[in-house]
């Protein structure tokens, strides 16, 4: 039987990065999967490219938060999986496997029908402008047909990274993503489909990586056991997963919903500041990518160590994750702060978009550095199995935090998106002292 990748023994700094690495990519390409869609219709969109923008924009953010609950749920199945892992329980691990493809195949029916019904309400909701409000409903309702593969994918990479396997998630989102620019190019910029065709070929790309990945893995050997006796529901399994899965999916949630309200506040500027901190929060998707490795990474790295009963290497893991995450980040967020115009004009043609974005993206430079921070601890968390502490943490940025000094600053006499933007690092600083005092008891507590 192959081997999974142990993270319990020997050096911790170097498997640590070689896992993060290929998390790191799959969240290079499923970002690109998304800004594509974008910058194709920025580009190609004609006479109606800031419509399209805006419409997209809006309509992806949506999704967004639709994702990252299907991701943070999918995080409780890697936590369980990777500490069974952990600890010798392949044949467990291969019936937790069992109860949450049942589980994940309900909620994606569930998923599909309410926000196709929900559409119209939800793009009002966010205050979409008028011209695009048509586009953006579109956009909506053809992205959440396709929701039962956005579910599928998320459901396998959280597989593999449970048990230790980065490069079947990165294979997963890389047939998307390839999958995704031919159909853009198709629809959007050789057929003028808008905000429709980006909507229909991101669906389609989704649909067939999953049916190409489950072909792939078919014919791997899987380091536990799992036939379709196993796939079955088990209360246990199941309400233990939604246990560890269900605080990490409310307060990523929350954390989307606020950036929502400060989308629906910006929205409310006109359209083209809606287009800007468009084209803006898809650059933050970048900009992000390897805090955000790390999280996940560590998450699996912390739960192996956990079930082996290796709180100490754990710790070390955490420490390692956020020198390296800072190192890269420095960079990242020099880049972002000065010449932010430069990044926003990849996706945009208009000046005034452009100048928008880079005015909102120099808040984000100072939240990149903080993530470093911010990002490692949640894995840690997760990874020991504390989510319930990274969901009130999460709540109390998202809504004690970010959503009431993003609409303090909208108030004020005058009023730019760089202001506005500000509201996330102020939550992320919070959320840090937070975390360290949380660290702080735990280290005290397992002293005791």
């Amino acid at each position: 039987m192959k081997q999974t990748k142990s993270f319990t023994e020997g050096k911790i700094f170097l498997p640590l990065v070689q896992f993060a690495l290929p998390v790191l990519f799959a969240l290079l390409l499923q970002t690109m999967y998304g800004a594509v869609d974008l910058m194709i219709v920025g580009q190609f969109g004609g006479d109606l490219a800031e419509v399209c923008v805006s419409a997209v924009s809006t309509g992806s953010q949506i999704m967004q938060s639709l994702t990252v609950v299907i991701t943070g749920l999918a995080m409780g199945l890697t936590v369980y999986v990777g500490k069974e892992i952990g600890a010798g329980k392949r044949e467990t691990a291969g019936q937790i496997i069992g109860s949450g493809i049942c589980l994940f195949g309900l909620i994606a029916v569930i998923v599909t029908v309410v926000m196709v019904c929900a559409a119209p309400f939800l793009a009002r909701t966010m205050h979409a402008p008028e011209e695009a409000l048509e586009q953006t409903v579109s956009y909506i309702i053809i992205c959440s047909i396709g929701a039962i593969f956005i579910v599928a994918y998320n459901l396998v990479g959280s597989i593999f990274r449970g048990i230790g396997d980065s490069k079947v998630p990165l294979m997963t989102v890389a047939i998307a993503c390839v999958l995704n620019i031919a159909g853009d190019l198709l629809l959007v910029a050789g057929f003028h489909m808008g905000a429709a065709g980006a909507a229909i070929a991101t669906v389609a790309a989704q649909a067939v990586s999953v049916l190409i990945s489950l072909l792939i893995i078919r014919k791997r050997e899987l380091p536990f056991q799992l036939s379709v006796r196993e796939i079955r529901p088990n209360g246990v399994y199941i309400g233990r997963t939604l246990k560890l899965g269900i605080p990490i999916a409310l307060q990523d949630l929350l954390v989307n919903i606020s950036f929502l309200v400060i989308l629906a506040i910006v929205n409310s500027l006109g359209l083209t500041a809606s287009a800007g901190v468009g084209v803006a929060e898809k650059l933050c998707g970048f900009i992000m990518l390897v805090p955000s490795a790390f999280m996940q990474s560590m998450s699996a790295f912390v739960a192996q160590n956990i079930g082996a009963g290796k709180p100490e290497r754990a710790k070390k893991a955490l420490l390692c994750g956020i020198v390296s995450s800072l190192a890269v980040s420095v960079v990242m967020a020099y880049f972002t702060f000065f010449h932010g115009n430069l990044l926003a004009g990849i996706f945009a043609k208009d000046t005034q978009v452009i100048l928008a974005a880079a005015d909102y993206l120099r808040a984000f430079a100072i939240d990149c550095l903080l993530t470093s921070f911010l990002f490692c601890f949640i894995g840690y968390f997760n990874g020991c199995g504390k989510t319930t502490f990274v969901m009130l943490q999460g709540i109390i940025g998202a809504l004690g935090v970010r959503v009431p000094v993003s609409w303090i600053m909208s108030r004020q006499a005058t009023v730019t998106l760089f202001r506005i933007g500000l509201a996330t690092p102020v939550s992320s600083f919070v959320q840090i002292i937070l975390c360290g005092c949380y660290f702080g008891f735990m280290m005290r507590h397992s002293r005791e």
